[in-house]
């Protein structure tokens, strides 16, 4: 049995746990499972058969009867890859915003399932767009305090990932490179914090750092759950502890800490935190 095999196995409680939570919704004259939409994370792409696809193979056997749909950002598989890499994360919420507001199949509300960076871009989707309602949202090893590190890419995406490396160590918070690579738009350093708050395009705006957006936080309180699930043995996200939204201590880059002991938890005088993410800690 092969790891990805493994993968979708450990994933179907989650899965059956995340349908189950709303299970049917009006159709016609009768009732179907809420639909699924899936986000895949770097380096992937919609539909490929041994990731994604095969994902969504297992749910539509699992569970007769439901739709799932996996969101292509771009034309093809090869743009959708590519764009995981250079498309503005702004834009690529903006793009999946658009089709989910199209989709006919949607407009009683679905349920999300968010792989590694695909996890916070889905959860910018419930924040940003709440129209069809995301009834609930599965992170899959999503990095919602973002990443400070970039591993090798496993496959063909190793040239693309060095690439990538490099440009962040060049200057993460350049316009030139948060402009047009994806990783670093969630980049978070903890030894340039203010210089990270001001400069980040997109996970400083989502996790609110610079101000409170009161429609992100009513937006978010209308998930019936939000249910984040972290890989102990994560050897891609750095540091893990991103995937339970906890991080690095603020000036220094070894020692972690979780969300309820993180400042940003503390002084959320607005209890953003407070409310939206009180299951992380059960």
């Amino acid at each position: 049995m092969n790891g990805f095999v493994v993968l979708c196995l450990l994933l179907a409680g989650p899965v059956l746990l995340l349908v189950a939570a709303s299970p049917v919704y009006k159709h016609g004259n009768g009732t179907a499972p809420v639909p699924v939409v899936l986000w895949h994370g770097m380096g992937d792409s919609c539909c490929n058969p041994i990731s994604m696809g095969q994902i969504k193979k297992m749910i539509e056997e699992e569970i007769p009867g439901i739709y799932v749909l996996s969101l292509m950002i771009g034309k093809n598989i090869i743009e959708d890859m590519e764009n995981g890499f250079f498309m503005d994360v702004n834009h690529q919420v903006s793009t999946a915003c658009s089709q989910l507001a199209q989709n006919p199949k949607l407009k009683g509300g679905y349920n999300a399932m968010g792989f590694s960076q695909g996890a916070q871009f889905l959860r910018a989707v419930a924040q940003r767009c709440p129209s069809p309602p995301m009834k609930n949202l599965l992170s899959i090893g999503g990095q919602h305090q973002g990443v400070y590190g970039l591993p090798r890419c496993p496959g063909e995406s190793v040239q693309i990932c060095n690439a990538i490396r490099h440009a962040l160590n060049q200057g993460v918070y350049s316009d030139f490179v948060q402009e047009h690579l994806v990783q670093a738009q969630y980049w978070h350093d903890p030894l340039n914090d203010d210089l990270y708050k001001n400069k980040s395009l997109f996970l400083a705006d989502i996790n609110q750092e610079r101000a409170v957006n009161e429609t992100y936080k009513k937006n978010l309180q209308l998930l019936e759950n939000f249910i984040m699930v972290k890989f102990l043995q994560d050897t891609v996200v750095d540091p893990v502890d991103s995937e339970w939204f906890g991080f690095l201590k603020t000036g220094q880059a070894k020692e972690t800490e979780t969300l309820q002991e993180s400042v940003l938890y503390k002084e959320d005088t607005h209890k953003i935190f407070a409310l939206e993410y009180q299951d992380v800690h059960r």
